[in-house]
């Protein structure tokens, strides 16, 4: 068994009944992506999260995110010392392979804001100096719905459009909740997975995955469904370039993690919701009637997918 199959096996009996997701957030960890987890509390965000994050032999570190949460607790600060007369900089918590960001949307706008340049640029600025972010870098965020919840700030469009996905997160099955019951009755939010792949396994499949071919008529494809979304009526703001090129790479991941060396339309197609529908805006009247997902699987329908003999 390879060590990215190794690694969903082990997620998948560690975290009961999210297959889909893991999937998801490998492609992301692949592809240099960030995820944002979005479901009620007590649904398991912070614990998926957490043991993806352990499977992985790399620096991790969490940030219980609040309203009084500073964006210098975020990316660190630069501080002078009476002892030594300099300046000594002290690192945030950032500076890591995977940041969890728990409840982000209970931090400030200003806060969330501290992370833009880290998610994008894999880099952060303090007192006029960038530093380089480690290899891999990845962002494993949460939240709770904005309208069940007080004491909340929405994420701006710019901070959803650095997440490659976002999941949400639904109620476990009757059969998965009964396992659920069974498994950690005796020791409720115990972790139950260990450290089975290295960083460099992290750089070599994502040098791999470059290799991974995307015909010219996937491209268009891709392509049309991004201009669709520009041209709806009911949207005001459609998908942006940076969309499109996360579209094309999580559709290269999705292959990898399949074990092919080309992309199908039907990657292209499985990736759209988790990708896309946190970045579409829509406008006032088609938010009375329309949900996101809605209106990109409208799109996917009407667009004509090229024939799969030719993606490869």
């Amino acid at each position: 068994m390879s060590k990215l199959n190794l690694l969903k096996a082990t997620l998948n009996e560690a975290i009961v009944g999210r297959e889909k997701e893991i999937d998801f957030m490998l492609i992301a960890l692949i592809q240099g992506g960030h995820v944002l987890l979005e479901s009620v509390p007590g649904s398991g965000k912070t614990m998926m999260a957490k043991s993806f994050a352990h499977a992985i032999k790399g620096k991790f570190k969490r940030l219980q995110f609040t309203p009084d949460v500073l964006p210098s607790d975020v990316t660190g600060i630069s501080y002078f010392d009476p002892k030594t007369q300099e300046f000594i900089m002290r690192p945030g918590p950032v500076f890591t392979n995977i940041l969890l960001a728990d409840e982000i949307n209970r931090a400030t706008p200003r806060t969330q804001s501290s992370l833009l340049e880290s998610m994008e640029e894999k880099q952060v600025t303090i007192d006029g100096e960038t530093i380089a972010l480690p290899e891999p870098f990845m962002v494993i965020a949460t939240q709770n719905p904005v309208e069940s919840q007080q004491g909340t700030f929405s994420l701006p469009a710019a901070q959803l459009d650095r997440f490659l996905f976002r999941l949400e997160i639904t109620y476990p099955s009757f059969e998965e909740e009964r396992r659920i019951l069974q498994e950690f009755s005796q020791a409720p939010g115990e972790v139950k997975t260990s450290s089975i792949i290295d960083i460099e396994d992290v750089l070599q499949w994502r040098r791999e995955v470059r290799k991974v071919s995307v015909h010219e008529d996937i491209k268009t494809y891709i392509l049309q469904i991004i201009h669709a979304t520009r041209q709806h009526a009911h949207v005001e703001l459609g998908l942006s370039s940076r969309a499109s090129l996360a579209l094309l790479h999580a559709a290269q991941g999705h292959a990898y993690i399949r074990g092919r060396s080309y992309v199908t339309p039907d990657d292209v197609k499985l990736m759209i919701t988790p990708l896309a529908s946190h970045r579409l805006m829509l406008t006032a009247e088609g938010m009375l009637i329309h949900e996101p997902k809605d209106i990109l699987r409208e799109i996917v329908e009407s667009v004509q997918a090229p024939v799969e003999a030719m993606a490869r």
